[in-house]
């Protein structure tokens, strides 16, 4: 049985571990970037950095989380310039190996940022420098919740804490303040933000009235704000006489003249506090004894000693907000003041970000750790306290006693076929995606119960409304509509409950993809697994693409419609009509984009698409989607079609060899293609329609089988080019897409070619879909201008 937790009351000498296991954690983060930069033999020249003074900031808020504060059931996102401090915590949990850590930043080895699928140490949300980590953890406190109410988690599972660890310069981010509202609509919960307030950034120091507006901000927006400003040293001095007139001197010193004053008094220069407060404090009573009852050391120990290094004082806040009965019903703010690299000769200075320790710093350093020569990387050498009393305390922690941190939830069972309501003759893939949806929210499968969509604030405009009316909204409180109750007829059943399968957010694209990230990676966070749908209209991916580039190196798994997309969202205007969003789609790891062009193809791939995402090797998927209501084919959708558009696209018309052209499309512009083949039927036979359902699993699948045969190895054909092998060897291809030419124009090299792609290059504007297409040149004519181009400049041999 594992030994109980005790207090700081009931174990006296509990701090004193802890400030040991700090100066061990704050050598084996220091030690891990010098042995990166300066023992490990570099093979580029490259500097590898690592952040010592950031690591040193934080060093003391992380000790008194990890070894006291958090239990297994909570969530940590690290910042992301301590990475080195977590990958030593988690070593001396024996969480993470040696290897790792003599590898940092190297292939392989402990990774410069927290990762989840990086790294081999247990990482709860992976970090970079753009606050996406941190805002990742209200929604994952949001979707506990979710997973709670609807009973999705393993029992005895409790709530857990979604706890951020965050630099001051990660509040100038944007995406973290669009967070913060949507929480504060959401009511979220147990939930810390540990502000490490060192009151530095990348090029300087930062703003002296910063504090003021972060406190003001999480206080407008409910949050309960912890300050630490002030360790015991230094609360003890202001109690004596002087004191106050000591207290308001820091307070009212600029950021910029303390943090001089910091390096100053740790690099040679002792005297410095002394003689600035002998100056500006000149003649204030109880001062001069209070100076002369510390050396210049003690003088210096004193006036950096900020509450962000009082590991009493961070322990004490930590414990004070988890005993209170109503702490986790309320999110907590904790602005810790620190100072950048502090307890090494960094401390301070303005231009320590990148710094690195030389080795003649680092052979002081290690001396003043007491560390021997050898015993780098033992993780408990401490000159203060035996190694075996840490290794013990340790093993006690609430922490340590927590088994795997990334959970298995079981796989949902899909059909190998959803059902498309028939009886439609003219459907656009947008309503196609809402009817199955509609379809699945009527029935009480496994599958439907997984389901849980998401829309910032167009969830009627992409054909969410059928879906949430059969599931509700989810609401920690129930709220009817009252337009329902008074009566006032309306399409929409905004119904709000707790067990409501559709979160409704504002108009942040942000917010979209790290709550479909926090939902895509609820199995291992949570141990429930869940079937993430988001819509978005698709120019405005770009909002979000650095949060859905975050969502995707998470490893998370979703299902993205973009909808309506391209110049075919003709009257909206140039601002709403997507061009480069295909290319994304094909660009971005994580990610397999499709762009159906009609209903049953849509059916297969959601089909495909839902058991896709919960395969081990799967991806999340995204769907660009039109509001052009196109002709559906009378045909049924059997396996060996469905395989094919699965796989990225099949022969509509099957090829002549011997025909001059073929025509390529994807999506919306089917109609342009079909017109211009039955204009062409007359005079060239057999020009065949190859629809690409997917260019991206296309391309892939090729990349596959070349790289396969360029090691030598025998790889059957790729799709593409068992598709392409259908066409005569003079063939040429016309490739035709509402998009960037590029996505289809790469076929060509696939076939070995000549290719005449048309696509939209250019801004779109307001018009109707025959002007729009015209202006672009994706239109029927300019179709068979591009195949008359082919048929002349291959008659010359070209």
């Amino acid at each position: 049985m594992a030994a109980p937790e005790l207090s700081v009351v009931e174990q006296p000498d509990r701090i004193a571990c802890l400030e040991a296991l700090e100066r061990r954690v704050l050598w084996l983060a220091s030690w891990t970037i010098h042995h990166a930069n300066h023992v490990r033999e570099s093979r580029d020249g490259l500097k590898v950095g690592g952040h010592q003074a950031s690591c040193a900031s934080v060093a003391t808020l992380m000790t008194a989380l990890y070894f006291g504060a958090l239990r297994p059931e909570d969530r940590v996102a690290v910042k992301p310039h301590a990475s080195p401090v977590f990958h030593a915590i988690m070593y001396m949990l024996g969480r993470q190996d040696r290897d790792a850590l003599e590898r940092f930043r190297a292939l392989g080895g402990a990774q410069s940022y927290p990762s989840r699928t990086k790294d081999a140490g247990p990482v709860d949300f992976s970090t970079g420098s753009v606050g996406l980590g941190v805002a990742t953890t209200l929604f994952a406190s949001l979707v506990q919740d979710y997973v709670h109410l609807h009973r999705m988690v393993p029992e005895g599972r409790s709530r857990g804490r979604m706890v951020a660890i965050m630099g001051d310069a990660e509040l100038d981010e944007g995406n973290v303040f669009e967070a913060l509202l949507e929480g504060w609509k959401h009511d979220v919960r147990n939930l810390w933000w540990i502000i490490d307030y060192n009151r530095q950034s990348l090029d300087g120091v930062v703003s002296d009235r910063l504090f003021q507006k972060i406190t003001e901000f999480f206080g407008t927006v409910g949050w309960k704000i912890v300050l630490l400003k002030y360790g015991k040293k230094l609360q003890a001095a202001f109690a004596r006489p002087g004191g106050e007139a000591l207290h308001d001197w820091i307070e009212n010193c600029p950021n910029g003249l303390y943090s001089a004053l910091v390096f100053k008094g740790q690099s040679g220069e002792a005297g410095a506090w002394r003689t600035r407060l002998l100056r500006d404090l000149r003649g204030v009573n109880g001062i001069p004894e209070l100076l002369d009852g510390h050396d210049d050391e003690a003088l210096h120990a004193l006036m950096t000693n900020l509450a962000g290094h009082d590991m009493a004082a961070v322990a004490e806040a930590y414990e004070a907000a988890a005993a209170d009965p109503a702490a986790d019903d309320v999110p907590h703010c904790f602005i810790a003041y620190t100072i950048k690299g502090h307890g090494t000769p960094l401390a301070g200075h303005k231009d320590n970000h990148a710094g690195l320790m030389t080795p003649e710093q680092m052979a002081a350093f290690r001396r003043s750790q007491g560390i021997a020569d050898g015993a780098e990387w033992e993780p408990f050498a401490d000159s203060g306290m035996p190694a075996e009393a840490l290794r013990a305390f340790v093993a006690r922690t609430p922490f340590a006693a927590g088994g795997a941190r990334q959970t298995e939830a079981p796989a949902v069972a899909v059909p190998a076929r959803l059902a498309l309501p028939g009886g439609q003759k003219k459907l656009s893939t947008q309503a196609a995606f809402g009817a199955v949806l509609a379809e699945l929210a009527k029935g009480d499968t496994e599958l439907a119960k997984h389901i849980v969509t998401t829309s910032p604030d167009v969830t009627v405009s992409t054909n969410l409304g059928p879906w949430v009316n059969q599931r509700g909204i989810f609401s920690h409180r129930a709220r009817e509509d009252v337009f329902r109750e008074e009566k006032v007829v309306s399409a929409q059943k905004w119904a709000m409950h707790r067990l409501g399968q559709h979160v409704e957010l504002g108009i942040a694209e942000n917010n979209l993809f790290l709550l479909l990230c926090a939902l895509g990676i609820s199995g291992e966070t949570f141990g429930a697994r869940l079937l993430p749908v988001g819509t978005v209209y698709d120019p405005f991916i770009g909002r979000g693409l650095d949060a859905l580039y975050y969502a995707c190196y998470s490893g998370a798994r979703f299902m993205l419609a973009g909808t309506p997309s391209g110049v075919t969202l003709a009257p909206e205007g140039g601002a709403h009509q997507s061009i480069s969003t295909p290319l994304i789609g094909m660009g971005q790891p994580g990610l397999l984009s499709f762009e159906p062009t009609w209903g049953d193809e849509l059916a297969a791939i959601m089909a495909w698409g839902f058991d896709h995402m919960q395969r081990p090797d799967g991806d999340s998927v995204y769907l660009r989607l039109t509001t052009r209501a196109l002709e559906q084919p009378a045909r049924a959708m059997d396996d060996a079609l469905a395989g094919q558009v699965v796989a990225g696209g099949y022969w509509l018309r099957d090829p002549d060899p011997k025909a001059e052209v073929a025509i390529a499309w994807s999506g919306a512009v089917a109609t342009e293609a079909l017109s211009a083949a039955d204009q062409l039927a007359d005079d060239i036979a057999g020009v065949g329609l190859l629809n690409v359902t997917s260019p991206d699993r296309l391309y892939r699948d090729w990349q596959r089988a070349q790289r396969a045969r360029a090691k030598g190895e025998r790889a059957a054909p790729s799709h593409v080019e068992t598709l392409l092998g259908r066409l005569g060897p003079k063939t040429a291809l016309v490739t035709v897409h509402d998009g960037h030419p590029a996505a289809l124009s790469w076929l060509g090299g696939a076939a070995g070619r000549r290719v005449y792609p048309l696509g939209v290059t250019a801004f779109g504007q307001s018009a109707d879909i025959p002007d729009i297409y015209a202006a672009q040149g994706i239109d029927a004519d300019a179709i068979l201008d591009a195949v008359a181009l082919a048929c002349v400049e291959g008659r010359r041999g070209r």
